[in-house]
């Protein structure tokens, strides 16, 4: 469970564990704040961004794009947990009032980061692009950290499965709505950024200025020492075991999906020998978003009444495991059908109930953001990695059934490994 310096009288609204249920408008609200977030980050990096490269770099866009979405994975992971320890230390007045500490960075990062995906339309150079996408990454992060944060700061833990269905759900949903809106609603890469960027203020700033966000009072607030919160970024597995081994977990899972992930499209032409792999693509990325939708929120809510998370998560881990070994001994169509259903299956039960385990594993309640935006490099640096781990193995080491049957191995692993936490259930 989340534990706090201070006696539990003394603490303030801030800090404290929440008792009281979140309404459904709440819960509407950081869905659609979440949904924003994710279009802002896949629609990018799945069309616009190499729309854009392919024609500033034509003949060498591969690894030009690889550059862009690598430096900005990087940004991405530094961002997060900066963003979340300052988020964890803000405390705003304004015309004698005081705001909270989460809902500035929210519409801050929304409005910067539309902006800053202006400026990225407008860029036709490398360099350009780059700069301009390491602007939006740090945005979008602080954003992301904030909104992280505001489920274990809101949300009692007996409900945290639920919601975190709910939150869960824009990761994949993200990646659809955006492809569709840069594709059938508007067309070319200026007017597909301004809609990325229209809609982020549209699905974000309702949650930051509609819903309640506690003020951190001036007494709480951890002093702000630049070496020392460099230092705060390592959280020790000694003193926190059960941190690091949910951080651990998360790892694993990430880079399996991953490696499973990164080169379906190839594998659609090259091993399925698919007659239209991009459209057949979009199929399986379909099924999967609707495989996640069906079990997400249901999972949740039957770990929140069992109060039980370690058994969903394995039992996640188990189902993306088969999809996996499904695509490494049938490399056929109806085979792939079947395992992108059952992987967002899987990966809904996990990213849901994974999501609350960890909300009750963080070290200190002053620092919640900091220590989820650690947790998020678990889930950007697998982005990081996964090409330098798939593309030897894919080359070098048996194809495309040794990746997939590496990916069901670290997935099994990650799942298996939650056993060692012993603070949940």
């Amino acid at each position: 469970m989340t534990t706090v310096d201070p006696t539990p009288t003394s603490l303030p609204a801030a800090l404290a564990e929440p008792v009281v249920p979140v309404r459904r408008g709440w819960i509407a609200l950081i869905f659609a704040a979440n949904l924003g977030v994710w279009m802002a980050f896949f629609t990018p990096i799945q069309v616009l961004l190499p729309q854009q490269i392919g024609r500033i770099a034509p003949g060498d866009k591969e690894a030009m794009l690889a550059v862009v979405t690598g430096i900005g994975a990087l940004a991405a992971v530094l961002a997060n947990p900066l963003a979340g320890a300052l988020s964890d230390r803000t405390c705003l007045r304004i015309a004698g009032r005081d705001l909270g500490r989460r809902h500035v960075w929210t519409a801050g990062g929304a409005v910067l980061g539309a902006l800053a995906l202006v400026l990225l339309a407008r860029q036709d150079t490398v360099a350009g692009v780059t700069l301009a996408w390491v602007a939006a990454q740090v945005c979008f992060n602080a954003m992301l950290a904030s909104l992280t944060a505001a489920v274990p700061d809101r949300v009692p833990v007996a409900q945290r499965g639920g919601v975190s269905g709910w939150v869960g759900i824009p990761q994949a949903l993200g990646l659809v709505l955006g492809a569709v809106l840069v594709t059938a609603v508007v067309s070319g890469t200026t007017a597909g950024y301004a809609a990325v960027a229209l809609a982020v203020l549209v699905l974000s700033l309702p949650f930051a200025l509609l819903t309640a966000d506690d003020p951190l009072p001036r007494a709480h607030r951890p002093v702000l020492r630049w070496r020392a919160l460099a230092a705060s970024m390592w959280i020790s597995p000694r003193r926190h075991p059960d941190f690091a081994w949910a951080w651990i977990t998360r790892f694993l899972v990430q880079i399996g999906n991953a490696l499973g992930t990164l080169y379906l499209l190839y594998f659609l032409t090259d091993g399925v020998r698919h007659p239209d792999p991009e459209g057949g693509l979009l199929v399986l990325i379909l099924l999967y978003t609707l495989g996640m939708m069906l079990t997400a929120v249901v999972a949740g809510r039957l770990s929140d009444r069992s109060g039980r998370r370690k058994v969903f998560v394995i039992a996640a881990g188990v189902i993306m495991a088969v999809a996996a070994l499904l695509l490494a001994a049938a490399p056929v169509w109806s085979t792939a059908v079947a395992a992108a259903l059952l992987l967002g299956a899987g990966y809904g039960v996990y990213l849901s109930v994974d999501a609350a385990l960890i909300t009750e594993v963080l070290p200190r309640a002053t620092d919640r953001a900091k220590d989820l935006g650690v947790i998020n490099i678990a889930n950007s640096a697998p982005q990081v990695l996964g090409p330098a781990i798939s593309a030897p193995i894919v080359v070098h080491l048996g194809g495309y059934p040794t990746l997939y049957a590496a990916t069901a191995a670290l997935t099994l692993l990650g799942s298996a490994l939650v056993l060692k936490i012993r603070t949940v259930r």
